[in-house]
């Protein structure tokens, strides 16, 4: 028998919730998904670095990590990105290319259907 857990920190218990809610309410799947990906263990969080949102994101794309963007890398073009966390040298990388770093919580209230949503693991 597995051992269900909880998550301590009460701003992923309530993200977990609002992102359910939000793909309930909207037909969105891709907050299912992030949600299913934040109720795992917090030690398999993703972490990527800008290097890798340059290679796979293009120009404008909105991009969401469900762990936290690291500051490896240069990033040559202006995208949104939404994650857990940022590291200091990510989040400038991020808004000197005149790029938007935000939450997760940000962006699904920005947009609730979650259209062009770009996910990085």
């Amino acid at each position: 028998m597995t051992k269900t857990t909880t998550k301590t920190n009460p701003r992923y218990s309530a993200l977990i919730s609002a992102l359910k809610e939000t793909s309930r309410a909207n037909g969105a799947n891709v907050w299912r998904d992030i949600a299913k990906r934040l109720e795992s263990s917090s030690s398999s969080y993703a972490e990527v670095n800008i290097s890798k949102i340059n290679r796979y994101a293009q120009d404008g794309d909105i991009v969401i990590v469900p762990g936290k963007v690291l500051g490896s890398g240069v990033l040559n073009q202006k995208v949104s990105v939404a994650a857990i966390k940022f590291s200091e040298a990510a989040e400038e990388k991020i808004t000197g290319a005149d790029g938007l770093c935000m939450t997760i919580e940000e962006l699904v209230r920005q947009n609730p259907e979650g259209k062009k949503v770009r996910i990085l693991r």
